[in-house]
């Protein structure tokens, strides 16, 4: 599948709105549909629009799960960035941030498994918003790391990088939507214990 996803340019506030309309329609058909199930056309039908005039702002379906995706997908990490804002130590930061992820991810799957099901095609077929957020949790997790370097709490010999690497493949499983799921009963429990295993390597 192409991973082409941007809308055609936008000429005015109008043509804003109508894309919008036509995302908030389509968050909600998905919901309930499904995103595999639903094709332009049921969507076109559901909106009463037509389905060239939907093609007008979007040039294909991943184009507006791709809108959908990147929205949910901000929401999480808005969540995320609030669980840790006020943490008093980097260490207690890695604690927020996987526990922050675990139920976020998991709040997703059970109040809307429809438009999880999305998040799992995207990170399936890695689409662009996944590999946005997930450079943007990496990224997080070097700055967690430097501020724990710097105030005495991590070790400094492992090179930045690769730590972060590293701890990032402990969370892995638990921010990608297709290994969460297998992962859900246990899933908090594990956020508890893989955090304590992820401070203990990068303690001085």
């Amino acid at each position: 599948m192409t991973k082409e996803i941007n809308a055609n340019p936008l000429r005015g506030p109008q043509d804003h709105s109508v894309r919008d309309q036509i995302v908030e329609a389509a968050t909600e058909h998905f919901g309930h549909y499904g995103y595999e199930k639903t094709t332009v056309s049921d969507l076109a039908k559901a909106i009463g629009f037509s389905k060239a005039y939907i093609y007008k702002f979007f040039n294909s379906k991943q184009a507006i799960g791709e809108v959908i995706c990147a929205n949910r997908l901000e929401m999480i990490m808005d969540i995320v960035c609030a669980a840790i804002t006020d943490a008093p130590t980097a260490s207690e930061k890695i604690r927020r941030l996987f526990r922050a992820l675990v139920e976020s991810g998991s709040d997703l799957f059970f109040e809307d498994r429809k438009l999880y099901d999305i998040a799992a095609v995207a990170s399936r077929e890695k689409w662009p918003s996944t590999e946005i957020y997930e450079h943007r949790l990496q990224q997080l997790i070097v700055q967690i790391l430097q501020e724990g370097r710097q105030a005495g709490e991590f070790e400094r010999k492992t090179p930045l990088d690769e730590a972060a690497q590293a701890a990032y493949l402990v969370m892995r499983p638990y921010v990608s939507p297709v290994q969460l799921q297998d992962n859900l009963e246990s899933a908090a429990a594990d956020a508890v214990l893989l955090s304590s295993l992820i401070l203990r390597s990068l303690s001085p």
